[in-house]
């Protein structure tokens, strides 16, 4: 592989200091980009987009042609690991991700097994080579999974929901049931992370994105002792330098604390933390990743500007920020706007930096 010449993201993860506010975007590779469109269409269906490492990685490749971003994040989807666990993933139209066999009955949850990822997802780090190759040391590559609890819900509800009345029930009448395919699913996810490290992965993230629906005792109980299992039994280092880990569960923000203490190396935010209360509440135990409202998108140059500007003022002339969205980007945003975010976070934290 290339020698790494833009490690500013991997340093500010670690908290060392960096010149400028690295950036990247959840979800940068999306219905937003005109070429993403196109290649989809290509592709036939979105399954068959994340199932070619060709395809894959062209989109993976196609934001950082357009804006200055400072890491590439591999295409995929987080339903990747219950799909290879069998259990019939298909996208209707307009509905989102649906499974044909969701995990209901007892007799199937205990046969439930941690998929091999050279085999049944051999399609996930084919594209992680690829992609790392074609990108040649221009930024780091970002692998990335689910959490087990939200792993878990698509698998329970057999979709999206909004009240997530199946995998609740299971939680509170058959706790049982719900830890074997939690405890199964973090084993997935462990051998999948440290699968895409081997491949080439050079920070890998767990998107906890329904952790915000749990109970306080719930969230430590269904979600976050099991994320902590996941950075235990990551890989930690690659190619002789750190694997850094971020973990993100939207809607977590009163859980900073207990979050830092998993053995992470940062912390996702959502947009509806103050980011330098965060620092304030977890010191520099972990670095933070985000947390623009991404709806901020459909502002004006100036408010987006304005926007970026608070949040980085917030956080200060301290080491440990990755700027992101609070979540992933809408389908509707105007690209032009986000090349405004990318300036703005560039310019204006180098003025930090530089103590203007």
């Amino acid at each position: 592989m290339s020698p790494l010449r833009n490690d500013t993201f991997l340093r500010a993860l670690m908290r060392q200091p960096t010149e400028y506010t690295p950036l990247w975007l959840m979800r940068q590779a999306g219905r937003y980009l005109p070429e993403y469109c196109a290649t989809r269409k290509r592709a036939g269906s979105f399954l068959n987009l994340c199932k070619s490492p060709t395809m894959a990685c062209e989109v993976t490749l196609q934001p950082l042609e357009r804006y200055d971003l400072d890491a590439a994040i591999l295409f995929s989807d987080i339903l990747t690991v219950p799909d290879a666990m069998g259990l019939g993933l298909y996208f209707a139209e307009g509905e989102g991700p649906r499974f044909e066999r969701p995990l209901r009955d007892e007799a199937e949850i205990m046969k439930l097994t941690a998929p091999d990822p050279a085999g049944e997802l051999k399609y996930v780090t084919d594209a992680v080579s690829e992609i790392r190759r074609a990108l040649d040391g221009r930024v780091p590559l970002i692998g990335f999974s689910g959490s087990p609890w939200t792993l878990a819900c698509y698998m329970v509800e057999g979709s999206s929901s909004k009240d997530y009345q199946q995998i609740k029930t299971m939680a509170y009448q058959r706790p049982e049931l719900l830890h074997r395919i939690l405890d199964v699913a973090a084993d997935a996810v462990i051998a999948y992370l440290n699968a895409q490290i081997d491949a080439g992965a050079q920070a890998v993230m767990v998107f906890d994105s329904w952790g915000g629906v749990l109970s306080h005792a719930a969230y430590r109980e269904f979600s976050l002792q099991y994320m902590e299992k996941i950075v235990a039994g990551l890989r930690k280092e690659a190619d002789g330098r750190r694997v850094p880990s971020i973990v993100f569960t939207k809607g977590g923000g009163l859980w900073l604390e207990a979050m830092a203490d998993i053995g992470c190396d940062a912390l996702g935010l959502d947009w509806t933390v103050d980011i330098g209360d965060a620092r304030r509440r977890v010191g520099s135990k972990v670095a933070l990743q985000g947390n623009i409202d991404p709806s901020i998108l459909f502002g004006t140059p100036e408010r987006i500007a304005s926007e970026a500007t608070a949040i980085l003022d917030s956080f200060g002339n301290h080491p440990g920020h990755v700027f992101n969205l609070g979540h992933g980007i809408s389908q509707f945003t105007p690209p032009e706007n986000v090349k405004v975010l990318v300036d703005t976070v560039h310019a204006h934290s180098r003025k930090i930096r530089a103590g203007n």
